[in-house]
């Protein structure tokens, strides 16, 4: 189990503590509403010694009535004292059913019992009450010793006569409430603290770091259903695509391109490669292409998933011919060789899946391969098979210069993690560290795209490109085709694109830096 912080835990299982929390206060309303009303009446009884005029007598007596007062206490709740009161009141109830709804107590040092009903009538638990006194005292003074004159030597009498009560004593709503919150709220918790002790999910960068030493080199963020997959082309200004352009950057400090690595070798070839499928490898490799292709690098992305290719798939292009064709010698690679997207990216497609994907990948064939695309391209970033399910990952880490290893939140588990990482340490492979995949980010500080839409001039620009044209005797510039063209009146230009005017990116909207 990771030692995390108390708060931490409440804020990743929060759901958990407000759901067992609520369930608690709708526990408590629907005890409240449904549980019958009951009253409590209370009367006391007032016990003394009739015996003896000295105050030594008088002394002895109160010890003795003090003494015997918890027995007459027990003595209100047997059927000595209770068949009496279910004949007088006419009570549809036996003497242990009475019993049960009858509390009497001595307070200590006393000579008092308090007889205490509860009953589903108002009126019917102070007549109980009161029933239950007189009676206790009938019997007591029954049962006590006669002196000499045949009265007895304990009497007693009632001092406090039942009242009837002025609401229920039970269902107590807000009490009720408040416990089945206080209960749900520690259910909550002792569900959210097993829950995180029983997850073994690689979710963050911290859990990383207890699995390995490697860094944690990217973190991508989730993007929506809707949305393509090669956000780098179909949505630029995305926060997702920057997550990607932020992992292209930092393989660039890992000395991509033209650092020596600590092997002496180029960080020219990368693998892409996951601990088991539907990481989203194949999502993160093409976009990883298309962000270092951004920079004007001559990139080329190879699906060498031999066995489940899906790049052909993700971009729209043929996948009938591809790496396989040519590592069996029926094509070259120029043949095969497709562009993609606006900035120049190439991609070599799988090819048709052959039967011994291992021995291809392990050939000389496809050490030449890659020999001559490291010859051709300054990155080659190939999107390789899972690691845990078959081998040819780790056969292709030993022909590359760095792998990338893709972890999804949501998915892989510490162990399957390191045990892939230990099939690559096995072989000896350069691994450059970790990338998230799939991570939530609800801080809208991640957010901060351009503007949206076709964007109006304001009248001010209008008028100061107008102004311009008058200091310098030329008409202003039409957008878009770099030829002088004057501005009608009252009509306003617009630029297309968000962010970008007819005088390039200095003429946003509003005037502001965005």
């Amino acid at each position: 189990m990771r030692s995390r912080a108390p708060l931490e835990v409440v804020r990743r299982r929060w759901r958990w503590v407000a759901v067992m929390a609520l369930l608690g206060v709708v526990a408590g309303l629907c005890y409240s509403l449904y549980v019958p009303k009951t009253y409590r009446a209370s009367a006391s009884v007032f016990f003394s010694l009739q015996y003896g005029d000295s105050a030594s007598d008088l002394v002895q007596g109160s010890t003795y009535t003090q003494n015997q007062v918890a027995s007459f206490a027990r003595l209100a709740t047997t059927p000595a004292v209770l068949e009496p009161v279910i004949d007088e009141l006419g009570l549809d109830t036996g003497v242990n059913a009475l019993a049960s709804r009858i509390e009497a107590s001595a307070p200590l040092d006393t000579v008092l019992v308090e007889v205490t009903v509860t009953d589903r009538s108002a009126e019917g638990s102070a007549r109980i009450a009161n029933a239950v006194v007189d009676t206790l005292s009938t019997t007591v003074e029954n049962l006590a010793p006669r002196n000499d004159n045949g009265r007895p030597t304990v009497e007693a009498t009632t001092v406090a006569p039942a009242e009837v009560p002025g609401g229920p004593a039970a269902p107590k709503p807000p009490l009720n409430v408040a416990v089945g919150l206080g209960i749900g709220l520690l259910v909550g918790l002792a569900l959210a603290w097993t829950r995180e002790a029983l997850d073994n999910r690689v979710r963050d960068a911290s859990v990383v770091s207890e699995v390995t030493d490697l860094p944690v080199i990217g973190s991508i963020g989730t993007r929506s259903r809707a949305s393509q997959p090669v956000v780098i082309e179909s949505e630029p200004h995305s926060p997702q695509a920057d997550f990607f352009r932020q992992l292209a950057t930092n393989l660039q400090f890992l000395g991509v391109p033209g650092a020596n690595s600590a092997n002496g070798r180029d960080l020219r070839t990368v693998m892409v490669t996951s601990s088991v499928p539907a990481e989203g490898k194949s999502t993160v490799a093409a976009n990883l292409a298309a962000a270092l292709a951004e920079s004007n690098a001559r990139v080329v992305l190879v699906d060498a998933d031999l066995r489940r290719p899906a790049t052909a798939q993700l971009l729209g292009i043929e996948g009938a011919a591809g790496l396989s064709t040519v590592l069996i010698g029926r094509a070259t690679i120029d043949d095969v060789l497709q562009e993609w997207g606006t900035s120049g990216l190439h991609v070599l497609a799988s090819g048709r899946v052959p039967p011994n994907s291992g021995e291809l990948l392990n050939s000389p064939a496809m050490r030449q391969v890659l020999a001559e695309l490291r010859q051709r391209f300054d990155f080659v970033v190939l999107d390789a098979p899972p690691l845990l399910p078959v081998a040819d990952a780790v056969i292709l880490s030993r022909a590359v210069d760095g792998a990338i290893v893709v972890a999804n939140v949501t998915k892989v588990r510490r162990h399957q993690l390191a045990e892939s990482l230990r099939s690559l340490e096995q072989v000896k492979a350069r691994v450059l560290g970790v990338v998230l995949n799939q991570v939530r980010r609800r801080d809208p500080s991640y957010s901060y795209e351009p503007y949206g839409g076709d964007v109006e001039w304001a009248p001010a620009a209008e008028e100061f490109v107008a102004g311009r044209a008058h200091l310098t005797g030329a008409a202003p510039a039409a957008p878009g085709n770099g030829q002088p063209a004057a501005v009608e009146p009252g009509r306003v230009p617009t630029a297309t694109g968000a962010g970008e005017g007819p005088s390039g990116p200095s003429s946003a909207p509003h005037g502001k830096d965005g």
